[in-house]
């Protein structure tokens, strides 16, 4: 499909997210509209509520809108990345942050998602646990892919041995969580941790394994991802790692900002890696065990 380029700039940034109902893309969103707006931009947010076409008609509108450069993070469904050449043939600016694929097409600002997953993992090893699950969404995805990464590699540092019979895909809304929860009451034995990488799927479902009579964190350990408000909201609160949705935001709109103000040359290809930690509460701490666990 072809646009018409708008030809004049109008001091506005379009942004394209993958949904609108999380409070990482919240986050993200508020800390990309605190640095284009100290910089005097207007900012076009749209949604491609995770479908691909939606994203190609989104990048298709910001195109003929004009806008100075654009902030994307993918859908789940996106595979190829063509629909954005246009911004780069137009001398647009491209920066993509938390979903991205391999590209030259802009920045990137990403977690290390891998060593998150890595720390996770040892924590709830730390914590005496040998019989470790993990849910996570579709490994197609760069992000749970690389938290998979860390999850093995954990494992593997510790000589504790992979089981596929412990592994769970899942979707990453509330009914997952149930969904997960009952796969996990029918593993014989009952796993004795578990790393989720939604910290919302890990609300659902701890609250499933307590309404079975699971004891979180006695007899399951768990621990989520994303620092979710949800997290704190739960019995036992949940730890997890904590990945800050503003300062990534932030970062983004400010490799943005310095490509158009020439602090910058070029359209792009550079990462920035920020770092997550991990935060300890008590859905996974047992007793006499150490709080922390070192990086």
């Amino acid at each position: 499909m072809e646009y018409m380029l708008v030809c004049r700039r109008m001091k506005t940034i379009g942004v394209i997210v993958h949904r609108l109902d999380s409070h990482f893309t919240t986050s993200a969103l508020q800390g990309i509209e605190s640095v284009t707006g100290a910089h005097g931009y207007e900012t076009i947010i749209t949604h491609s509520q995770e479908d691909s076409d939606i994203e190609v008609a989104n990048a298709g509108l910001l195109l003929n809108r004009g806008v100075d450069g654009v902030i994307a993070s993918l859908s789940s469904q996106t595979e190829s990345m063509r629909h954005f050449d246009a911004f780069a043939a137009h001398g647009v600016p491209v920066v993509f942050f938390d979903r991205v694929a391999k590209t030259n097409r802009g920045d990137v600002v990403v977690i290390d998602n891998s060593h998150s997953g890595y720390l996770a993992t040892e924590h709830l090893i730390r914590q005496g646990c040998r019989r470790i699950a993990i849910v996570t969404s579709s490994l197609e995805r760069s992000v749970y892919a690389q938290r998979f990464t860390g999850f093995r590699s954990a494992l593997r540092q510790y000589n504790i041995s992979f089981s596929h019979d412990l592994m769970i895909i899942s979707d990453i809304d509330s009914e997952s969580g149930v969904e997960a929860a009952m796969r996990i009451l029918g593993m014989n034995p009952l796993p004795d941790g578990l790393f989720i990488t939604s910290d919302l799927v890990a609300a659902v479902c701890i609250r499933t394994l307590q309404e079975a009579g699971v004891r979180v964190p006695e007899d399951i350990a768990v621990v989520g991802f994303n620092n979710d408000p949800v997290g704190r909201l739960i019995t036992p609160k949940l730890t997890t790692i904590d990945y800050n949705g503003f300062e990534i935001g932030k970062v983004a709109a400010m490799s943005l900002v310095n490509h158009l103000t020439g602090k910058e040359p070029g359209h792009g290809g550079r990462t920035a890696v920020l770092p997550a930690g991990l935060i300890v509460r008590d859905s996974s701490l047992r007793s006499g065990r150490e709080a922390t666990t070192p990086s």
